[in-house]
């Protein structure tokens, strides 16, 4: 296996090859490909969609995709869900906070390590605690996009396309149905998952922003092509339909020797965002630090916005600096990597997650309100802090594992239990 490096560029046309010569240079499926491999070529999109939505990717490989077991079975015992496979129970209309997911105590490796919080019809949010590489096995989405955000510990994910390394604050994109394995290089790893059943993810537009700033192409890296070439007992997990199903292979599925096209596993590292801010007045609105968007049909609306608050600078005058307390459309599900969030306090902890559901009310807690309101407005540099949201413009659907988990805080709501009405006519006399 070559070492792996990586291109850089976000949906822009690729070409690798990791043996010289394996990638046809004339056409894209030559009578006899190079070097005796088979073409194969995976579409993301519809075939006549437009040149800059049309997603595809042609694949030089040892052996095709289409050897494997005859029959694949269901894993019953997987805590995996989306819209299409969703467990029969109400989800609630108040807020909604979890602490961390446990790593787990015996090996786990990713897909025994996946549980779904909650989904809608156009995504899902699952998390991942492991303790395990995967050995012998490989697993491909048949049903979504993966966003995968890093909170803990360093994974190699080896895929079809070449290899991507990736640390906390970094995240990696899958798309659908690309295969692939993680491999664990610290002793265990925790993170977040969001799956995109629509669309794929793209880059936002800055609109008056202007040409700069936010997320820059460049900084998406795509691997280079990478193989394995061995045989074996292998077992190959989908999730299709919503459920973990599983077959057998007899070699690694990873055996693509060249590619080009614009479909690929990226990642991106958060640390590189270019925050946009007010620099005068009023907190701005947070679809300023939209990452990664999945558009739809609904103009002025996305299906999903990965949206991230990064260390920066606070300035506005006369402003309360936190977010307002506020009801959205949208629905907010927000996780934290590092540090404190800004409008909250001590039970909200790195790996946690929140769900404020469509004009369920939330805003800052009783103690940073205080503090707001009464702080001496000087520049401050939010420090040593990461955390996103993946916000929707349907209302989330929880799990029976999320509602039943002892991960759930049942104390949430009583962050704002302090807070008291301050009217006071008197001053308007």
């Amino acid at each position: 296996m070559n070492t792996h490096h990586y291109q850089s560029g976000f949906h822009s046309y690729f070409a690798t090859e990791a043996v010289k010569g394996a990638l046809p240079q004339d056409r894209n499926s030559p009578q006899i490909a190079p070097l005796g491999l088979y073409t194969e070529q995976i579409n993301n999109s519809a075939f006549t969609a437009p040149r800059a939505q049309n997603f595809k990717a042609w694949q030089y490989r040892i052996r095709p995709s289409v050897l494997h077991s005859p029959k694949f079975s269901l894993v019953n015992s997987s805590l995996l869900r989306n819209n299409f496979f969703q467990d029969k129970i109400l989800t609630p209309p108040e807020q909604i906070r979890w602490r961390a997911i446990d790593i787990p105590n015996k090996p786990t490796h990713l897909v025994e390590g996946l549980v779904t919080m909650m989904f809608n019809e156009v995504a899902a949010v699952h998390l991942y605690a492991i303790n395990a590489s995967m050995e012998n096995c490989y697993f491909y989405s048949a049903d979504g996009d993966w966003l995968y955000v890093l909170q803990q510990g360093h994974l190699r994910f080896k895929t079809e396309f070449g290899v991507i390394d990736a640390k906390p604050h970094e995240v990696v994109v899958i798309p659908r149905g690309i295969r692939y394995q993680i491999e664990l290089i610290d002793s265990n790893a925790r993170g977040y998952i969001c799956e995109s059943n629509t669309a794929s993810f793209y880059l936002p537009e800055r609109g008056p922003i202007g040409a700069n700033g936010l997320a820059e192409e460049r900084h998406f890296l795509a691997p280079c092509a990478n193989f394995e070439h061995k045989t074996g007992d292998f077992t190959l997990y989908s999730q299709y339909q919503g459920r973990l199903w599983q077959g057998k292979i007899k070699h690694s599925p990873l055996d693509v020797i060249a590619w080009h096209g614009n479909l690929y596993p990226y990642k991106y590292d958060l640390d590189l965002f270019c925050p946009v801010n007010t620099v005068l007045k009023d907190h701005a609105d947070p679809s300023i630090f939209t990452v990664l968007s999945v558009p739809s049909y609904q103009m002025g609306t996305a299906n999903v916005d990965f949206v991230i608050f990064p260390p920066r600078w606070v300035v506005g005058e006369d402003t309360f600096r936190p977010p307002y307390y506020h009801r959205n459309i949208m629905a907010e599900c927000m996780g934290l990597l590092t540090g404190q969030y800004d409008a909250k306090g001590e039970g909200f902890q790195p790996g946690g997650l929140s769900l404020h559901n469509p004009m369920s009310a939330h805003g800052p807690d009783y103690n940073t309100f205080t503090q707001a309101s009464n702080a001496k407005l000087k520049p401050v540099r939010y420090q040593n802090t990461m955390a996103f949201m993946f916000e929707t413009r349907l209302a989330w659907r929880l799990t029976e594992f999320a509602l039943a988990t002892d991960l759930l805080q049942s104390n949430y709501l009583s962050c704002w239990s302090e807070l008291r009405a301050q009217f006071n006519c008197e001053v308007l006399e």
